[in-house]
């Protein structure tokens, strides 16, 4: 496996959130709808330099048409979250759980090339409103804890693992200390969550720590030979969506 970060700014993201009126997982999906896009294109889509410009756009947008990428999104719907104090969550009586409760929602990616790059957090908007009026998370957390109970820890695995090996990548986000954290004197410059084991080429973990996002890629480099060049896809991603929403904000 390869891993690779890079760390992008927390306020562009809340920039692109408030003006389109989504959350931040919702933009950190459309930002890596629009970078996988891109990657795939200029990795598969062979450009016909002697057709025309129009022509050749067309040929790289059916091949992305072509492509099944389904998102196996992790989701904590503990009732509690974010970053508690520790006190609170020692307190007798607390509401403060320990732990997460991890659900999944199985996400189809529209890859595309559009002119207009919110059309991809349009289109996310639009997949992830209707999966969150679904049960499909609380349905997952919990069939799972009753194959645990039932058939214990390594069936329950199992089966899980049988039903993410389905999907082509995993993606979470996690959200952080808003102050910086300190480890005995030396300070923390960024936090970089993942996982192993799991069935997946790529996976996506986007982790806020004070003002800044940090994306971690793992990546299988059989199947993704350039991490690095993903990384910049989804930072050039990110920068093409707060630059339309700028213009967008500006001619309104």
């Amino acid at each position: 496996m390869c891993l690779v970060h890079r760390t992008v700014d927390l306020e562009d993201i809340k920039l692109i959130k408030n003006a389109m009126k989504m959350t931040v997982n919702d933009v950190l999906l459309g930002v890596a709808q629009a970078a996988l896009s891109e990657y795939l294109e200029r990795r598969y889509g062979e450009k016909e330099k002697k057709a025309g410009e129009h022509e050749s756009k067309r040929n790289s947008s059916n091949m992305l048409k072509e492509i099944r990428l389904r998102a196996c999104l992790l989701v904590n719907i503990r009732p509690t979250t974010g970053v508690q104090d520790l006190a609170n969550m020692m307190a007798k009586g607390s509401k403060c759980k320990w732990g997460n409760w991890i659900g999944y929602m199985l996400f189809p990616l529209s890859l595309a090339l559009h002119d207009d790059p919110l059309e991809h957090l349009r289109r996310v908007k639009s997949i992830i409103h209707r999966k969150k009026n679904s049960l499909q998370v609380l349905l997952t957390f919990t069939s799972t804890k009753i194959l645990i109970k039932m058939l214990g820890v390594v069936r329950a695995a199992s089966l899980t693992s049988r039903t993410i090996s389905n999907t082509t990548m995993s993606f979470s986000n996690l959200v952080g200390p808003t102050e910086e954290v300190s480890l005995y004197g030396h300070p923390i410059t960024y936090i970089a969550p993942s996982a192993y084991g799991h069935p997946h080429a790529l996976t996506m973990h986007f982790q806020s720590y004070m003002n800044k996002m940090t994306i971690y890629l793992t990546v299988d480099p059989t199947a993704i030979c350039d991490p690095h060049q993903l990384c910049d896809d989804l930072e050039e991603s990110l920068r093409s969506i707060k630059a339309a929403v700028q213009e967008r904000n500006a001619t309104q």
